[in-house]
């Protein structure tokens, strides 16, 4: 093999090498997934917001002790919480990623909080989400959302992680 062919070769290796594993690309590629579902959300545009997640009957979806299975299930609920009213209601949602942990070259496990302002279901929590990198990129697979009890208001504070 001549040397152009070996160059020619080691570079296509590297570049299929690159695309098996989980990089920084993944992690902005995940951080803009979550970025563009709050900014859905803040425009009123439930479908977009929906659309990180997976469209299959595969999607998990856990919250208020309930557990939904598939993503009709999971458009559903947020239709009859959120949007059933008005989307001007939907409020203004944020989130607070925590931790980006790889698990394995196509999946994820994302650790943060959200909080929601402006709407009858204002609140905040914690939530945990399982994506997978597939050929239309990263899409949540499982959502487990916990709502934090009420708690008295302050006036400082701010959590340590990057805000979406």
């Amino acid at each position: 093999m001549s040397p152009r062919a070996c160059a020619r070769a080691l570079v296509l290796a590297l570049g299929l090498l690159a695309a098996c594993s989980f990089g920084d690309r993944d992690r902005r590629a995940i951080e803009a997934v979550l970025r563009d579902q709050a900014a859905a959300w803040n425009r009123g545009d439930l479908d977009g917001f929906l659309r990180a997640y997976e469209p299959s009957d595969d999607l998990v979806f856990t919250s208020a002790g309930a557990i939904r299975r598939g993503f009709a299930a999971t458009r559903d609920r947020y239709r009859e919480r959120y949007a059933a009213r008005d989307t001007g209601t939907m409020g203004r949602l944020a989130f607070e990623l925590l931790e980006i942990r790889a698990l394995g070259k196509t999946g994820a496990l994302v650790l943060g909080r959200w909080s929601l302002r402006g709407s009858p279901a204002d609140g905040e929590g914690v939530f945990t989400l399982a994506l997978v990198r597939g050929r239309t990129g990263w899409r949540i697979i499982h959502d487990h959302t916990s709502l934090a009890p009420p708690r008295a208001e302050n006036h400082g504070g701010g959590g340590d992680g990057s805000r979406l």
